[in-house]
C-alpha cells in the first residue's frame, strides 16, 4: 500500500462524510482559481495545510515531500512564462539579452502572471492533497453513488484505481529481478532493461485484467461492482463550518476587491 493510501484510510478525518471534505475542497479550489487573487491563494493553501497536518493528522515529512514533485513541475513552467524573446521592440521588461536580432528577456507581464500563476496552483495543489491524504477511494466512489453519476464511470474509476495497484505491485517485481541480475549496471544494459521491464510490465497487467474480467464473469457480474458500502453520516455543524468559511473568504476577496 502507498503511503497516500494508507493515510487515507487511517487518517483523523476518514470517518468524515466524504461529500462534506470534497465540498469543502472543490469550494477553495474553484474559488482559488476563479479569483486568482494572491491573499486568496495563500489562505486555500493555509487552510488545506492546516486540515491536513493537525485535523487529520498527516506527518510533516510526508507532506512536504508530496509538495516537492509538483512544486518542481511548477517551477520549470514559471520559468517558460518568464523568458520571452522577440525581434521587435522590447515591452516593459526586468531584464533582457540580445542574440542577434532576437532578444530574451524577463518581460513585466510575464512575472505578473508567473506571480498569481505560482499561488493558484499551490492552493490548488493542497486542495487536491486534502482530499487524496483524507479520503480513501472507497469513500470517494460512495460519494459518486450519493450524487447519482452513472455506474459505469464510477466502476472505471474503482477498476483504474486497482490496476494503479498492480502496475506497481508488477513493476517492483520485475525490477528487482532485474536489478538482482546487474540489470542497472552498465548504461547500454540500463536502456535495455527499461525496455525489458516496461513490455513484461504491461504483458503482465493486460494478463492479469483478463484473469480478472473471467473471475467477474463467472460470478455473474451484473455491471455493478460493488454491493457494499461503509456508510457515512452527514454532521450539521460541518456543512454549517463550510458555510462560514466560505462566506469568510469571500468577504476576504470583496474587502480586497473595493479597496
Amino acid at each position: 500500500m502507498i503511503p497516500i493510501d494508507q493515510y487515507a484510510y487511517t487518517n483523523r478525518l476518514s470517518n468524515v462524510h466524504p461529500l462534506e471534505k470534497m465540498v469543502f475542497a472543490l469550494s477553495f479550489l474553484l474559488f482559488a482559481v476563479i479569483t486568482k487573487d494572491v491573499l486568496i491563494s495563500l489562505i486555500t493553501f493555509f487552510v488545506m495545510s492546516t486540515f491536513i497536518l493537525f485535523a487529520a493528522k498527516i506527518p510533516l515529512s510526508l507532506y512536504c515531500k508530496l509538495l516537492l514533485l509538483p512544486g518542481f513541475f511548477l517551477l520549470t513552467s514559471i520559468f517558460s512564462i518568464l523568458i520571452s524573446f522577440t525581434t521587435a521592440t522590447l515591452p516593459p521588461h526586468y531584464w533582457s539579452m540580445s542574440f542577434g536580432s532576437v532578444q530574451l528577456f524577463i518581460g513585466k507581464a510575464s512575472v505578473d502572471t508567473a506571480f498569481h500563476l505560482f499561488f493558484s496552483v499551490l492552493a490548488s495543489i493542497s486542495c487536491l492533497y486534502f482530499i487524496a491524504l483524507t479520503t480513501p477511494i472507497s469513500a470517494i466512489t460512495y460519494a459518486m453513488r450519493q450524487l447519482k453519476i452513472p455506474i459505469i464511470f464510477i466502476e472505471l474509476c474503482e477498476l483504474t484505481y486497482r490496476f494503479i495497484f498492480v502496475f506497481l505491485q508488477s513493476m517492483q517485481a520485475i525490477y528487482e529481478a532485474q536489478q538482482s541480475r546487474l540489470g542497472y549496471q552498465k548504461k547500454r544494459r540500463w536502456f535495455q532493461s527499461v525496455g525489458y521491464l516496461v513490455t513484461a510490465m504491461f504483458k503482465d497487467v493486460f494478463r492479469r485484467s483478463k484473469q480478472l474480467h473471467e473471475a467477474m464473469a463467472s460470478r455473474c457480474y451484473n455491471e455493478d461492482i460493488s454491493s457494499h458500502y461503509v456508510t457515512y453520516q452527514t454532521e450539521r455543524r460541518n456543512w454549517l463550518g463550510i458555510g462560514v468559511s466560505l462566506c469568510l473568504l469571500g468577504a476576504v476577496y470583496l474587502g480586497g476587491f473595493y479597496l
